[in-house]
């Protein structure tokens, strides 16, 4: 590469990675929406998306070995591909289907989605550790950036999946995605930079899928639970709480809670993407070159998320029920855990890159976004468990619980 290349590199794959989750995120909000309005129940919905995440821990592992043996443009490029078959399959989904069929093809064509999700996901976080410079701290502020602007878009995506929905209906909306993406895709095949690093030694095997290093172990274990926590709620609980709660029964009440629920849920991610590129300045300007101190601070802000949930759960229990002042609360309370869980995120992001090492940099990331996946798995299932069986209490009390169990944890964590 030429000494612009990196940097040139970083734009194009920082540009798919965008376009991948404006699509993701409207794809999620689609789907939660569209099939709520039509009677689903909690835990009905969990299951639309359990196949999202249960792909997204076996994609991690092969993902990691693919990119290390045919490089992170071709599993970019596959996993660009993958969302577009998806979202042409959707459309296919009738109406007239029982419901038994519609849950199985939902969480079929989820799936593929989760598998060109993590397929983009490891080929860009990869890819910056590859790229970014070595010194002065510059990995965490190039990892930083690259989260934060994907979670803001991702966050944009939640907003107009649900205006789509509102305003083109799912089956044009789907289609509309589809398109988009497929421009996007055939221009990262005409601009991407020849020569994108990534592969590994033809020696390593398939075998090395779980990391020799026991802080990319332990620190994937604690992102298990820190998604799981942050999934718990946002999946199916909370979006279902406030569609019931704005929405009055009729077409225009249900068209405007899809406008109210998406724009909470977008504000929300694009708060937690704008927060996560600010973490290095909130951690300060040494964090990234004292790993030590990097590390004693990820310990000290995960445990600052333990008591959000709980407090919100204790709320919720004692409102019984519906109230203004409970969804005041709520709204307020979760934009907190955002900012927390946000920079707790972030620091994850750059820990394992830290940790990881270039030789087989594509299987640590792999390994510690499998345990992402298993996280957002876990999450999603006591999502709709949590939320039918015991309503909102139960599912922000259980949130709180994957929250402790990540701070306990990072608490085991040394450099």
């Amino acid at each position: 590469m030429t000494p612009a290349s990196p940097l040139r590199a970083y734009a194009a794959v920082t540009a798919a990675y965008w376009a991948f989750m404006l699509s993701d995120g409207a794809l999620r909000m689609l789907v939660l929406l569209h099939f709520n309005a039509l009677g689903f129940a909690p835990l009905q919905l969990a299951w639309l998306f359990l196949l999202y995440e249960l792909a997204g821990i076996g994609t991690n592992l092969a993902a990691g070995w693919l990119a290390a043996r045919f490089g992170l443009a071709a599993t970019l490029h596959a996993g660009l591909g993958l969302q577009i078959a998806a979202l042409a399959a959707l459309a296919q989904l009738d109406p007239g289907w029982s419901l038994p069929a519609s849950v199985a093809f939902v969480m079929a064509v989820q799936g593929v989605s989760g598998v060109a999700k993590d397929l983009a996901k490891m080929s860009s976080k990869s890819a910056v550790k590859l790229l970014a410079p070595a010194a002065d701290g510059s990995l965490f502020r190039w990892v930083a950036a690259l989260t934060g602007s994907k979670n803001a878009v991702k966050g944009l995506g939640f907003f107009l999946g649900a205006a789509l929905l509102g305003l083109a209906g799912f089956t044009a909306a789907v289609w509309a995605m589809a398109a988009v993406l497929a421009a996007i895709l055939v221009a990262v095949l005409l601009f991407l930079p020849d020569g994108l690093p990534g592969r590994m030694k033809s020696a390593e095997t398939w075998a090395g899928w779980r990391s020799r290093d026991a802080r990319v172990n332990r620190l994937s274990l604690a992102r298990m639970f820190l998604f799981g926590a942050r999934d718990v709620w946002f999946v199916v609980g909370v979006p279902v709480y406030f569609q019931a709660v704005l929405s009055d029964g009729t077409a225009e009440g249900r068209r405007a809670a899809f406008f109210l629920v998406g724009g909470f849920m977008a504000l929300w991610i694009i708060a937690y993407g704008a927060v996560q590129g600010l973490t290095p300045r909130i951690l300060g300007a040494r964090t990234g070159q004292d790993l030590p101190a990097t590390l004693r601070k990820a310990v000290i802000w995960s445990g600052w998320l333990v008591p959000l949930p709980f407090g919100l759960a204790l709320a919720a229990w004692a409102a019984n029920g519906p109230a203004p002042w409970l969804s005041a609360l709520l709204i307020v309370g979760l934009l907190v855990f955002g900012l927390v869980f946000a920079v707790n995120s972030s620091v994850h992001s750059y820990l394992i890159l830290a940790f990881g090492s270039a030789g087989r940099i594509s299987r640590d990331v792999g390994f510690y976004y499998m345990a992402n996946a298993a996280g957002r798995l876990i999450g999603t299932l006591l999502s709709g468990l949590s939320f039918q069986l015991g309503g909102l209490p139960a599912c922000l009390a259980t949130a709180g619980l994957m929250a402790l169990a990540s701070w306990l944890t990072m608490r085991h964590l040394h450099s």
